[in-house]
């Protein structure tokens, strides 16, 4: 145990909890098994105490459940139609409609943009960026299944207003929960002795 700020921790846990966390996909999941909305509150109260310059907390996230799911699926799957053009994949419209209706919840990731002007966009991207690395833990942390997705209509301009976001703010993907049915496989790193410079003088 160590004495950190006042607070004990286990850092033999905390250390355990971040090699733990992996991502599990939706076809790992339980389906049909709903997560309780008092842990989904709670990931969401630790996702809000990322670090954030200036304190602009510029994470929004927008929580589907129930039928929300399918809504958000009908939207995203009538989007890609639309857009999509030449590129249009059946089997991707297909994923798109199914894929929410998997989950127990599914989270939009969003970055609020700050009016301070002198911000970089990069950082409130970053700050997002932490946010989920704690909504990635808190699952872990709660045997729950969960992945950050970048696919499907996250990067068009035209999805924005579904999520209430402005010209200037960006949606970041999507969290994707469940109950784990099938575990992902143990993780691996390259050393990080391999990536790290020492300046000691």
């Amino acid at each position: 145990m160590d004495l950190i700020n006042g607070n004990i921790f286990d850092v033999d846990q905390v250390n355990l909890l971040i090699h733990s966390r992996r991502s599990v996909y939706t076809n790992q999941f339980i389906s049909g098994k709903p997560i309780p909305e008092e842990i989904i509150r709670q990931l969401l109260e630790n996702a809000n105490w990322a670090p954030t310059h200036k304190n602009t907390e510029p994470w929004r996230f927008v929580i589907f459940s129930g039928n929300g799911l399918k809504k958000l699926a009908e939207f995203q799957a009538a989007l890609y139609k639309k857009n999509s053009g030449e590129r249009y994949k059946e089997e991707k419209f297909e994923k798109l409609l199914k894929t929410p209706t998997e989950c127990s919840h599914v989270i939009a990731l969003c970055m609020k943009r700050s009016l301070d002007v002198n911000i970089p966009e990069i950082e409130e991207i970053a700050a997002v960026a932490c946010a989920v690395q704690n909504l990635y833990l808190s699952a872990c942390a709660y045997g729950l299944g969960g992945y950050w997705g970048t696919g499907g209509i996250t990067y068009d301009e035209e999805a924005k207003p579904f999520f209430s976001l402005g010209e200037k703010d960006r949606l970041m993907g999507f969290f994707y929960l469940g109950f784990v049915r099938v575990p992902s496989p143990k993780g691996f790193r390259k050393p990080v002795e391999d990536k790290i410079i020492w300046v000691n003088q």
